[in-house]
């Protein structure tokens, strides 16, 4: 996750130098109007390209990102299933092996109770 805050951090600084420095060169330069003009225009054009690149690059990034996380999620998935077929199989062979208790007869219970009643 550092790695994204990484590149966020550098494309904010990326973005906010260029046009810091096309603000400088606007009050410092010695040419005319229309060599401003123009200088602006191509420096313009550059920082457009070079943000698409950026984007391009972050874009493919995200999308290897994704692959990974779905091929993890995938393995987790199947690693999951084999661990719950390896219990339901303990689980079947506990109880085939365990012999079946047959409940307790509490007839000498009850006949003590009425007993006691008709008493």
């Amino acid at each position: 996750m550092s790695d994204n805050d990484d590149f966020g951090a550098f494309f904010s600084g990326l973005i906010v130098g260029g046009l810091v420095g096309a603000a400088v060169a606007l009050l410092l330069a010695p040419q005319s109007g229309e060599e401003t003009r123009e200088i602006i225009r191509d420096r313009s054009i550059e920082l457009r390209d070079q943000a698409a690149q950026y984007a391009d690059e972050t874009r493919l990034r995200a999308e290897e990102i994704a692959r990974d996380a779905m091929t993890t999620a995938e393995d987790l998935q199947k690693r999951g299933q084999v661990i719950l077929e390896e219990q339901k199989s303990r689980v079947s062979k506990s109880d085939t092996a365990k012999p079946k208790e047959e409940p307790k007869e509490e007839k000498p219970a009850e006949e003590s109770k009425t007993k006691k009643k008709s008493s």
